[in-house]
């Protein structure tokens, strides 16, 4: 397949970080002297010439003026899941042959990673390619996984993600987590997302439903392993004091 396709790099940063008991955007969270999307960016910048687009929703005019012309921007009027985060984009998304998505509270996710993951998504020609981590358990700085999606498997093959809330027990032990870096065909993309629904505790619109429906046409899903600390994000204090812990 060859390596000169489009690619877009969309960075999901429209979160409101409430548990952070902090008045900024979750994403413009102080990491090591940089906020967090900072760190983000400039994985991006080594990964790719493409400048990123960021979706941004709460006080999103902060994250724009902090960022300047960093990224582009579209506004997410209301947080209704990651799903409806990416469908924002895609007016800006036109002529993308593939889209990568990336978290803006993941302030470790190495350049290297991105390039991994375009490099397999490419080579494989898969649907969808996501990164995912393996921690050895839960506990101490590795309790934070806990609540992230867990990878469902058979036979090796992926087929979907459970989000922790809506898991059962028996998922709930499965090691294997969803870090929340992906890559898309863009026209599957855009042709499956608008049949996700919100049927779920929180009633939002998850992108980790495509999963599950990709698994269901038969379609390719790939996976890149990395490292858990990569996988780091933050959503309370005590997450951003971790993620302190292993800056540099």
């Amino acid at each position: 397949m060859s390596k000169n396709r489009k690619i877009k790099i969309v960075i999901l940063a429209a979160g409101k970080g409430t548990r952070m008991e902090s008045d900024l955007p979750k994403v413009l969270a102080p990491l090591k002297g940089k906020n967090m999307i900072r760190h983000v960016i400039e994985s991006v910048q080594k990964a790719s010439n493409e400048k990123p687009i960021a979706i941004i929703g709460h006080k999103a005019e902060l994250v724009q003026s902090d960022l300047g012309d960093l990224c582009f921007y579209v506004l997410q009027k209301e947080q209704l899941g990651t799903g409806h985060a990416v469908s924002c984009a895609k007016g800006d998304c036109e002529g993308a042959e593939d889209i990568v998505v990336l978290s803006g509270d993941q302030p470790f996710i190495k350049a290297e990673t991105i390039k991994n993951l375009i490099e397999k998504h490419l080579e494989t020609g898969a649907k969808i390619t996501l990164a995912t981590t393996i921690p050895l358990d839960f506990s101490d700085w590795k309790k934070a996984f806990l609540v992230y999606g867990r990878i469902l498997r058979e036979n090796g093959k992926i087929i979907g993600i459970r989000e922790f809330k809506n898991a059962t027990d028996k998922e709930k032990e499965i090691k294997e987590v969803n870090t929340g870096c992906y890559m898309f065909n863009a026209d599957w993309l855009w042709k499956n997302l608008d049949k996700i629904e919100n049927k779920n505790a929180q009633g939002e619109y998850y992108l980790t439903d495509l999963f599950h429906i990709a698994f269901e046409n038969g379609d390719k899903i790939e996976s890149i392993e990395i490292e858990p600390h990569e996988a780091l994000g933050a959503n309370t204090k005590e997450d951003l004091e971790v993620l302190e812990n292993f800056a540099v």
